[in-house]
């Protein structure tokens, strides 16, 4: 096996000492001609910096650590590409982990970034413990939340207006004259879940109605699925549906359309949340509730990097997105978004 080349061996085939090798290498003060001699040197060795050992003398890894739930959801691969991609064009380089909503997991992930010296952490639909983001203030690591809310003011969020889109919601069923208006809600445990929930019901009590049922789909696909067949199965089955994600809303179209033969929309309408790529398609033709990913994710950017760079005021950001009207849903004469 070959010897790893060494910064030394760089100095030695360029003229130069060793620290001015390492200067050039974390961006510290040299001259263009060493810089110049340096590169030169390394690229004939084929040498490459060992990032992570100049972060421990530094400090500074450039290094960026995404933590998301899952990516099933058609959302989040988007989300986390787009991130990732910016991060990259500011010079970070990032590091994905896959953590679940299991706090033990959430914990040990973390512990894992803190040990790569990350600079900062964006979490994707993952809950937060307090002993969590604790470690995190004590070891100067900033923590900013995409797509989910948490009550802890120390936490930078960055979410569309949920409330703001359950509202949107309420009022195109209902001035779309529908009467028995279900919801297949997101994860109950979630901010997402529960400020869709709350902005569509508040929006239906708004208008002078309520929802005939409201079952927590867990943001599960199998679960909405289930759900779908017991409410429509039902003599007095509801008239439309708002799901909250396309993800849930995808297994509802399947179940009404393929399962139970109904007309969409014919006998029922279905809005969801999010418009992933999918929800355009042919197939599926859904009605929906944009996220504005690309201003979240410009956000998002902007709010960890300026915490990294001494902004000590975390961000509470919310975004509003339109509603997307398709085939999926009746659509109201003359209705305004």
């Amino acid at each position: 096996m070959a010897n790893k080349i060494t910064s030394l061996d760089v100095a030695r085939r360029a003229g130069v000492s060793q620290s001015a090798v390492s200067r050039v290498f974390s961006g510290a003060s040299a001259s263009a001609a060493t810089a110049e001699k340096v590169r030169r040197a390394a690229d004939e060795l084929g040498y490459r910096p060992n990032s992570l050992a100049r972060a421990m003398i530094t400090g500074k890894s450039r290094m960026i650590g995404l933590v998301v739930a899952y990516l099933d959801n058609q959302f989040y691969p988007v989300a986390m590409e787009k991130l990732a991609t910016a991060l990259q064009e500011r010079g970070y380089h990032v590091l994905l982990f896959m953590a679940g909503n299991d706090p033990e997991r959430v914990e040990t992930v973390v512990q894992e970034l803190m040990d790569y010296q990350v600079e900062g952490i964006v979490t994707a639909s993952v809950g937060m413990s307090n002993d969590v983001v604790m470690r995190c203030e004590s070891a100067g690591i900033p923590v900013v939340m995409f797509n989910r809310g948490q009550h802890d003011a120390r936490l930078s969020e960055v979410t569309s207006d949920n409330i703001a889109g359950g509202r949107a919601v309420a009022n195109f069923l209902v001035a779309g004259g529908h009467r028995r208006i279900a919801h297949i809600a997101g994860w109950k445990g979630s901010s997402t879940g529960q400020d869709r929930t709350a902005g569509f019901l508040g929006g239906l009590r708004d208008l002078g109605t309520d929802a005939v049922a409201v079952e927590d789909g867990l943001y599960k696909r199998e679960t909405a699925a289930d759900l779908a067949r017991g409410l429509f199965s039902r003599a007095d089955r509801p008239d439309a549906v708002f799901v909250g994600n396309d993800h849930m809303a995808f297994a509802v179209l399947d179940v009404l359309r393929f399962e139970l033969g109904l007309s969409v929309p014919g006998d029922v309408s279905v809005v969801g949340y999010d418009d992933v790529p999918m929800a355009a398609w042919s197939a599926y033709d859904l009605t929906t509730i944009r996220q504005p990913i690309n201003r979240m994710v410009e956000a998002t950017v902007e709010a960890i990097l300026s915490r990294i760079e001494g902004d000590a005021d975390p961000r509470h950001i919310r975004i509003p997105g339109p509603l997307m009207i398709r085939g999926s849903a009746r659509k109201p004469r003359g209705f305004n978004t």
